[in-house]
């Protein structure tokens, strides 16, 4: 995981999404690649406001990411985290998914809390179906990534094993990792397949089963992260049925929505 493809704009969430970023290069000794994407203006089209205004429109977001390159910039070169600038104009997932093939990782948000435009959740979602790499979705509200403590969830899918070894590299850095499956008759695999892989890595994983009951699966891993003991969660689609869902109001979304800890993951 040395590849980082960061997400840079202007918004509420830059800041963590930095932060979340530069912390992973330092533990992986990686590169972060800043792609800076100034944001075609949503909405907004020439039956509204005319050619000149979209143009105008735009011309204000291009010179609005000009300056935080500058800013970024300066503030970069202090950094002990190689790096390089990619500027793009586009939609975000659409952006991040063209510069994402040598990525290892991609970096953004899950849902803004105070301000939720540019629309992250969304983005996130596109991303983790389409682009085929893992993605660390962090709160706007993130100050350090902790790689310490980590919770995989588990449901023995395809996605969820892919999420899975996607994690790898992040996993060996943590002193404590949990893995949590949902008692609710949906399991395709044990979870003790999962200890059992992250074993012959070397990473000593804790089996923790938690009870359905009768609470969706969102509810029950929300209640495991809020006990604080993690720094981030692994998480796949919990199967393809699930996954899909998840785009218009299942679990995914759920938890791209409200987790207050990063979330790594894969489909």
């Amino acid at each position: 995981m040395k590849n980082i493809l960061l997400l840079v704009h202007d918004d509420a969430g830059q800041e963590a999404r930095i932060q979340a970023a530069l912390d992973i290069g330092r533990a992986v000794e990686g590169h972060v690649t800043c792609l800076d994407v100034a944001i075609l203006p949503a909405l907004v089209g020439a039956d509204y406001v005319g050619d000149a205004g979209f143009g105008m429109l735009l011309a204000e977001e291009r010179n609005r990411e000009a300056a935080n390159r500058a800013t970024l910039e300066a503030r970069l070169a202090r950094e002990d985290v190689p790096w390089d600038w990619i500027d793009a104009t586009g939609q975000i997932a659409g952006c991040l998914k063209g510069a994402s093939a040598l990525a290892d990782l991609i970096v953004v948000n899950r849902q803004l809390d105070e301000f939720p435009i540019p629309d992250m959740r969304t983005a996130a979602g596109e991303l983790v179906v389409q682009s085929g790499k893992p993605i660390l979705a962090v709160p706007d509200s993130l100050k350090r990534m902790d790689l310490e403590t980590a919770m995989v969830a588990w449901d023995g899918s395809a996605t969820s094993a892919a999420a899975l070894r996607a994690a790898v590299p992040l996993l060996k850095l943590a002193s404590r990792v949990e893995i949590v499956e949902i008692e609710d008759d949906s399991v395709r695999a044990p979870v003790e397949d999962a200890a059992a892989y992250l074993s012959r890595h070397d990473i000593h994983a804790m089996v923790r089963r938690l009870p359905h009951s009768g609470r969706t699966t969102a509810d029950v891993l929300a209640d495991r992260i809020a006990t604080g003991a993690f720094g981030y969660v692994v998480m796949g689609g919990f199967g393809h049925r699930r996954f899909l869902e998840a785009l218009f109001g299942g679990v995914t979304r759920a938890m791209l929505t409200r987790c207050p800890v990063p979330l790594f993951m894969a489909h």
